[in-house]
């Protein structure tokens, strides 16, 4: 994912939150429905989520220091998991804590009783927007890939993080929309505090799934398979280079890639040819996939022992590239 991208989006789902959650506010006020102050914490939420994304965008981009060698592109990820908690507890268990509240004490609404719908309807015109934007960047760098397999996959959290924001918004208006009209229709607060369960409910669920995900980078995942193959290929094309032993790829960050691979190179070359051979290896790997920044290469002499010598995941990659 492009940097700029994530940015739009994140910016275009920010400044539409910010908006929303003012508009109502002054529903919640002029009206008490717990629906539209469930939405506003909701909105309040979420532009706060997009304020940490980012700022976690800016930190990423500081240099390596001697404490943390390896950059700090991962700060991505502690970022967006945060946005998980946030949006979990803030939005989801508070919708939900107020949903329960209301249904003990349901009431209509006295005054201004139109003014939630129409706020409503201007909030869902609004997050249409971000949803589109976040939607039209993210189709520059989905390529072929379905939705849930790019949300799943995605390296770099703020796209799929914004995705599922304004769709969670969009599916959470309709139901405020919803508990508010029905209590209108009939003068029943049970029916705005079911829409407020709806609303906790999604928020939770949403913020499960983005955990879950997010979870993934922090513990570090390795190359798409794509990027993989492509790595392979580019070690192996060369002279000099026998096949894999076994090869280890991890993302310091949604843009960096290290790679770490032991490899066969031919018997009884001298010490320049080899580092001419492995010098040209690694140029052909940036070549290949230009996000593989850091890359170490291991010469040694094929044997079944060496092909071993990594943990179960190296020996089983091992097998499946040594048949070059």
């Amino acid at each position: 994912m492009s940097a700029g991208g994530g940015t739009r989006a994140i910016i275009a789902a920010l400044a539409a939150n910010l908006g929303i959650a003012v508009t109502k506010f002054v529903a919640f006020v002029l009206t008490g429905s717990s629906s539209m102050l469930a939405e506003a914490i909701h909105s309040v939420a979420d532009s706060g989520n997009q304020a940490l994304l980012l700022l976690g965008g800016r930190r990423s981009t500081r240099k390596a220091t001697p404490e943390h060698p390896f950059g700090y592109g991962r700060e991505r990820y502690i970022y967006a998991f945060i946005v998980s908690i946030i949006l979990f507890s803030v939005g989801g268990l508070f919708a939900l804590y107020e949903a329960w509240h209301k249904w003990q004490d349901p009431h209509g609404f006295d005054s201004w009783q139109w003014v939630p719908i129409l706020v409503l309807i201007v909030a869902i015109c609004l997050e249409s927007y971000s949803l589109r934007t976040a939607v039209k960047e993210s189709n520059h760098v989905r390529g072929k890939a379905s939705w849930v397999a790019f949300v799943r996959r995605a390296k770099a959290p703020e796209l799929p993080v914004v995705l599922l924001e304004d769709v969670g918004a969009l599916f959470g208006l309709v139901f405020a929309l919803f508990g508010v009209s029905m209590t209108l229709a009939t003068h029943n607060g049970k029916w705005d505090a079911a829409g407020t369960a709806m609303i906790g409910l999604l928020l939770v669920a949403i913020a499960i799934v983005l955990a879950i995900e997010t979870k993934s980078l922090l513990l570090g995942e390795g190359a798409s398979p794509e990027n993989l193959q492509a790595i392979e290929k580019a070690l192996v094309g060369g002279p000099g280079i026998e096949r894999i032993i076994h090869m280890k790829t991890l993302h310091l960050g949604p843009e960096e890639l290290l790679v770490a691979a032991k490899i066969a190179v031919t018997p009884n070359e001298t010490a320049e040819d080899l580092a001419r051979a492995i010098n040209a290896a690694e140029a052909r790997i940036r070549e290949a996939v230009p996000i593989a920044r850091v890359i170490y290469l291991e010469p040694d002499i094929f044997s079944n022992r060496a092909a071993k010598a990594g943990d179960g995941a190296a020996a089983e990659t091992a097998e499946g590239i040594t048949t070059h």
